[in-house]
């Protein structure tokens, strides 16, 4: 198992732009499906993006499409989320999650991102 920690959150205006990073400790970084989840106050966490262990495979939520990019540096044991664009209803908190089939997920504390109008 993996232990996760997210940086680069922050508070942006609408139509800006934030990176997240999220590293992780642990071996094997490489056999990891990483994913980006967010919460929104009062509301449930939702999908955001994913990635394969090789990096050459995504998936995007639909209103993420065209906006958000993730990607990931197996080197650096490193999962990235570009954001830009950004509206007022991305503000939440952006988790990341490691997946590996056959062992149980890992999840970061979380990192918030706040965009005002």
């Amino acid at each position: 198992q993996v232990q996760l920690v997210e940086s680069g959150g922050g508070l942006v205006q609408a139509g800006g732009s934030l990176r997240l990073s999220c590293a992780a400790s642990g071996r094997h970084f490489s056999n990891y499906v990483m994913g980006w989840f967010r919460q929104a106050p009062g509301k449930g966490r939702e999908f955001v993006a994913a990635i394969n262990g090789k990096g050459d495979s995504t998936d995007y939520a639909g209103s993420m499409k065209g906006r958000f990019t993730i990607s990931r540096d197996n080197d650096k044991n490193t999962v990235y989320l570009q954001m830009n664009s950004l509206k007022p209803e991305d503000t939440a908190v952006y988790y990341c999650k490691a997946a590996r089939w056959a062992s149980p997920d890992s999840w970061g504390q979380g990192t918030q991102v706040t965009v005002s109008s």
